[in-house]
């Protein structure tokens, strides 16, 4: 009976981590084509969920907390590239992956990205980010901000001559 309470307990636990896996996709492209129709952001996570112990206390402080859940399912289209040298990946999948690490020259990780639909780059970060899922979602906000901001101008305004 012991065991099989153990059982039940651990089962009843792993059920938020089955449910945010869930929310990630593992396609750049497609992540891009359901952001445009949903009018959302993609959140684009380089990561090495099986070795980098960095990318294993992001996941564990930000990624699977409910608060950030809960903003990414209003605001954002979640993208896990993982870069797993010990568990094994379908080819296909590690080519796009290499091939999008070399397009944003990710060098470390792990490292994360907001991007338009379009592709434009609105924020990074390289290596881990400290506050949890307070901190990422202020990190965000203030990129969408900026996205909606008339652009800056550099232009000086000259003191009028007599």
């Amino acid at each position: 009976m012991k065991k099989f309470a153990l059982c039940l307990l651990g089962c009843w636990m792993a059920l938020p981590l089955s449910a945010a896996d869930s929310a990630w996709v593992t396609s750049l492209p497609e992540a891009k084509a359901r952001a445009k129709t949903e009018n959302k952001l993609v959140f684009v996570n380089f990561t090495g969920l099986d070795w980098c112990v960095p990318c294993k206390q992001m996941e564990a402080d930000i990624y699977t907390k409910p608060e950030f859940l809960d903003y990414a399912k209003k605001n954002l289209v979640l993208v896990q590239l993982d870069f797993l040298p010990i568990k094994k990946q379908p080819d296909e999948l590690v080519k796009a992956n290499s091939a999008l690490q070399e397009e944003y020259k990710v060098e470390v990780f792990p490292t994360t990205f907001l991007i338009t639909p379009d592709g434009k780059t609105l924020w990074e970060k390289r290596g881990y980010l400290k506050g949890g899922p307070a901190a990422m979602i202020a990190e965000l906000e203030k990129a969408k901000t900026a996205k909606s901001a008339p652009p800056a101008t550099n232009a000086v305004t000259l003191p009028a001559r007599n």
